[in-house]
């Protein structure tokens, strides 16, 4: 009998969620939550870590999906797709 593999998803405390676009001629904006709780937006990578340090988080690789989840695009994405 062949064993599955089980994909690995991690939990991590942060979730950087997919570009937003606010009122026209306001800048896009990513809503940033930390242990499910929504903490505010981010304009840029770093509010993300201005928002992590306010929760006591140290952020040491921004690329470790054990730590930060990026949905909609990674750490280099502030623009809508669609513009």
């Amino acid at each position: 009998m062949t064993e599955q593999a089980v994909p690995y998803m991690s939990h991590p405390r942060i979730l950087v969620h997919a570009v937003m676009r606010g009122k026209p001629g306001d800048p896009p904006f990513r809503i940033v939550e930390i242990d499910g709780q929504v903490v505010g937006e981010a304009h840029a990578v770093t509010d993300v870590l201005e928002a992590a340090a306010a929760y006591g988080i140290t952020v040491h690789d921004l690329d470790d999906p054990d730590v930060v989840r990026w949905v909609g695009g990674g750490k280099f994405t502030w623009a809508p797709r669609w513009s």
